[in-house]
Protein backbone atom coordinates (compact mmCIF):
# COMPACT_ATOMS: atom_id res chain seq x y z
CA UNK A 1 0.00 0.00 0.00
CA UNK A 2 0.67 3.58 -0.68
CA UNK A 3 0.20 4.62 2.79
CA UNK A 4 1.42 1.96 5.22
CA UNK A 5 2.99 4.50 8.24
CA UNK A 6 1.35 5.53 11.23
CA UNK A 7 -0.22 8.56 11.56
CA UNK A 8 1.64 10.99 12.56
CA UNK A 9 -1.27 13.10 13.79
CA UNK A 10 -3.13 12.53 16.74
CA UNK A 11 -6.84 12.92 18.49
CA UNK A 12 -7.36 16.91 18.24
CA UNK A 13 -7.69 18.16 21.18
CA UNK A 14 -10.90 18.37 23.13
CA UNK A 15 -10.51 22.11 22.73
CA UNK A 16 -10.26 21.92 19.50
CA UNK A 17 -12.82 19.86 18.57
CA UNK A 18 -15.48 22.32 20.48
CA UNK A 19 -14.35 24.78 18.64
CA UNK A 20 -15.05 23.34 15.10
CA UNK A 21 -18.20 21.95 16.40
CA UNK A 22 -19.28 25.94 17.78
CA UNK A 23 -18.13 27.02 14.01
CA UNK A 24 -19.88 24.04 12.56
CA UNK A 25 -22.77 25.41 14.65
CA UNK A 26 -22.79 28.93 13.35
CA UNK A 27 -22.25 27.86 9.66
CA UNK A 28 -25.27 25.39 10.17
CA UNK A 29 -27.53 28.04 12.31
CA UNK A 30 -26.83 31.23 9.83
CA UNK A 31 -27.93 29.13 7.05
CA UNK A 32 -31.20 27.68 8.35
CA UNK A 33 -32.07 31.29 9.94
CA UNK A 34 -31.37 32.51 5.96
CA UNK A 35 -33.89 29.69 4.71
CA UNK A 36 -36.57 30.61 7.25
CA UNK A 37 -36.17 33.69 6.41
CA UNK A 38 -36.33 33.38 2.89
CA UNK A 39 -39.84 31.42 3.75
CA UNK A 40 -41.34 33.97 5.72
CA UNK A 41 -40.83 36.71 2.89
CA UNK A 42 -42.34 34.22 0.67
CA UNK A 43 -45.52 33.35 2.32
CA UNK A 44 -45.60 37.43 3.41
CA UNK A 45 -44.76 38.27 -0.06
CA UNK A 46 -46.77 35.71 -2.46
CA UNK A 47 -49.48 34.45 -0.21
CA UNK A 48 -50.24 37.45 1.22
CA UNK A 49 -50.19 36.33 4.72
CA UNK A 50 -49.08 38.24 7.99
CA UNK A 51 -45.63 37.52 9.38
CA UNK A 52 -46.63 35.55 12.43
CA UNK A 53 -48.72 33.53 9.98
CA UNK A 54 -45.83 33.13 7.32
CA UNK A 55 -43.05 32.38 9.54
CA UNK A 56 -45.38 29.22 11.29
CA UNK A 57 -45.54 28.43 7.65
CA UNK A 58 -42.06 28.71 6.93
CA UNK A 59 -41.09 27.23 9.92
CA UNK A 60 -43.22 24.12 9.63
CA UNK A 61 -42.13 23.52 5.96
CA UNK A 62 -38.55 23.95 6.84
CA UNK A 63 -38.75 21.18 9.84
CA UNK A 64 -40.36 19.09 7.42
CA UNK A 65 -43.86 18.93 9.28
CA UNK A 66 -46.28 20.47 5.98
CA UNK A 67 -48.10 23.90 5.40
CA UNK A 68 -50.43 25.20 7.91
CA UNK A 69 -52.59 27.92 6.01
CA UNK A 70 -54.83 27.12 2.78
CA UNK A 71 -52.44 29.34 -0.16
CA UNK A 72 -54.95 30.97 -2.59
CA UNK A 73 -53.20 32.21 -5.62
CA UNK A 74 -51.58 30.20 -7.88
CA UNK A 75 -47.80 32.38 -7.29
CA UNK A 76 -48.00 31.13 -3.90
CA UNK A 77 -48.60 27.67 -4.29
CA UNK A 78 -45.77 27.40 -6.44
CA UNK A 79 -43.68 29.16 -3.80
CA UNK A 80 -44.62 26.76 -1.55
CA UNK A 81 -44.02 23.50 -4.02
CA UNK A 82 -40.24 25.36 -4.22
CA UNK A 83 -39.72 26.14 -0.77
CA UNK A 84 -40.38 23.15 0.38
CA UNK A 85 -37.73 21.20 -2.29
CA UNK A 86 -35.25 23.61 -1.21
CA UNK A 87 -36.26 23.65 2.89
CA UNK A 88 -35.50 19.76 2.82
CA UNK A 89 -32.26 20.35 0.86
CA UNK A 90 -31.24 22.70 3.30
CA UNK A 91 -32.54 21.62 6.72
CA UNK A 92 -30.15 18.24 5.44
CA UNK A 93 -27.35 19.92 4.68
CA UNK A 94 -26.94 22.20 7.58
CA UNK A 95 -27.08 18.74 9.64
CA UNK A 96 -24.63 17.05 7.69
CA UNK A 97 -22.68 20.53 7.99
CA UNK A 98 -23.60 20.95 12.17
CA UNK A 99 -22.46 16.85 13.14
CA UNK A 100 -19.39 16.55 10.20
CA UNK A 101 -16.85 17.89 13.26
CA UNK A 102 -18.62 14.81 15.38
CA UNK A 103 -18.46 12.10 12.81
CA UNK A 104 -14.82 13.58 11.70
CA UNK A 105 -13.58 12.87 15.43
CA UNK A 106 -15.15 9.36 15.25
CA UNK A 107 -13.51 8.04 12.18
CA UNK A 108 -10.07 9.86 12.74
CA UNK A 109 -10.12 7.85 16.78
CA UNK A 110 -11.12 4.65 15.02
CA UNK A 111 -8.18 5.46 12.29
CA UNK A 112 -5.71 5.79 15.21
CA UNK A 113 -6.96 2.83 16.97
CA UNK A 114 -6.86 0.51 14.08
CA UNK A 115 -3.21 2.17 13.02
CA UNK A 116 -2.07 1.87 16.04
CA UNK A 117 -2.52 -2.03 15.96
CA UNK A 118 -0.66 -2.46 13.79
Amino acid sequence: MLNDKKPKNRLAPRSVYLRRTFFAFIVAFSFLSFSLGLGVWGYHYFGHLNFIDSLLNASMILGGMGPVDVLKEDSAKLFASFYSIYSGIAFISSMGVFIAPTFHRILHRFHIQDADSF
